[in-house]
């Protein structure tokens, strides 16, 4: 960081390349109702509300594992149908969630998550990944490639949600 606290150099182009990714998934969500963006509209489970809250809840975690290691992130050895359940939630509009809110908490897990970036010591500083089938085993990620992985989940989950928007109505985030 410059003394004026404005980011630079490989994190500023890290938070310059998410920042693109997440404004394209948000724009994907112009103009909606509640209603629309808790609609399916391909034959995947994704709404484009899902979508967002799936994001949201993607970069939230693996922030909170460059905080406080593989512990944060949960057992995904021992999976319960309650955990399938609320994960398969995470997917969906619930009753009462809205589209306004659900952009509020990903707005909130942004500006955490930028700070962050802004803030640590240390992009080099790695952390076991937790158990689970799809990590091999003893792997450790450094902080800068678990920001490389939300920046790639971003960009392709608003690919998904480009694909369910023009399903919807036609509207295209880009073209």
């Amino acid at each position: 960081m410059t003394p004026t606290g404005t980011t630079t150099g490989e994190r500023a182009d890290l938070l310059a390349v998410l920042t693109k990714h997440r404004y394209m998934l948000r724009f994907t969500t112009r103009d909606l109702t509640d209603e629309q963006a808790g609609l399916r509209t391909t034959a995947s489970e994704l709404c484009l509300g899902g979508v967002i809250k799936h994001v949201t809840a993607v970069e939230r975690n693996w922030v909170d594992f460059i905080l406080n290691g593989p512990a944060s992130m949960g057992d995904f050895t021992a999976v319960t149908e309650a955990d399938k359940a609320r994960w398969t939630e995470g997917f969906r509009m619930l009753p009462g969630e809205t589209l306004a809110g659900v952009l509020d908490e990903y707005a909130e897990v942004a500006r955490r998550t930028d700070e962050l970036v802004a803030t640590l010591p240390d992009l080099d500083a790695t952390q076991p990944l937790p158990k689970a089938p799809w990590f091999d085993a003893d792997d450790r990620w450094s902080v800068r490639r678990v920001l490389m992985h939300i920046i790639s989940e971003t960009a392709q989950h608003s690919g998904h949600a480009d694909i369910i928007r023009e399903c919807l109505d036609g509207a295209k985030s880009m073209g």
